[in-house]
């Protein structure tokens, strides 16, 4: 294939012609597969990499201005998309930890249970301000250590030092809430 045919598959490509998309695709995807498995956990994930920045391609068709070879522009479509893919998959897993830093609190036996939302938002004023902040920016809003020790003025590993304490004290306040009961 030489470059008069891209040039032809481009042009069809604006004029959304499937056919044209479909052999674009297939002629430049052993090169995306080469990018997507560099930076794709699995080749399932590669190829997930690789559909998208397609789908991007024949979307943005007309940001393509002809500055430079088409495969570069694509290469860096194939980046910014294997980029966008890693930033989803660290929101999902920050939502993740959320739970599971909100089943930590909740696996002190069945204590939970006996609680309401007001007896659980008063045990959290409880803490003391520094683990109460910590405990909602992480928890609650989601906030990483980072981002926390940047709002606070403090170092990442106080704001880890402040969750695990306030964790702690909260399971101990939940069980001698539940012990009462």
């Amino acid at each position: 294939m030489n470059e008069a045919n891209v040039d032809t598959w481009l042009e069809g490509c604006r004029k959304q012609d499937s056919e044209c998309q479909r052999l674009l695709y297939r002629h430049f995807y052993n090169y995306a597969l080469s990018i997507g498995l560099r930076y794709a956990a699995s080749k399932e994930e590669a190829y997930e990499i690789i559909n998208d920045a397609f789908v991007k391609v024949f979307t943005r068709i007309d940001h393509y201005k002809r500055q430079g070879p088409f495969k570069t522009w694509l290469g860096r479509i194939l980046v910014h998309t294997a980029i966008d893919r890693y930033r989803a998959l660290c929101r999902a897993r920050t939502h993740e930890r959320i739970e599971e830093d909100l089943t930590a609190v909740e696996c002190a036996p069945s204590a939970l249970d006996y609680l309401y939302h007001e007896d659980l938002v008063n045990l959290i004023q409880q803490l003391p301000a520094a683990y109460r902040l910590v405990f909602n920016l992480h928890v609650v809003e989601g906030h990483t250590h980072e981002k926390i020790a940047e709002m606070l003025g403090i170092q990442s590993g106080t704001s880890k030092s402040n969750l695990a304490k306030a964790k702690e004290k909260l399971k101990r306040l939940i069980l001698i809430t539940s012990l009462k009961e």
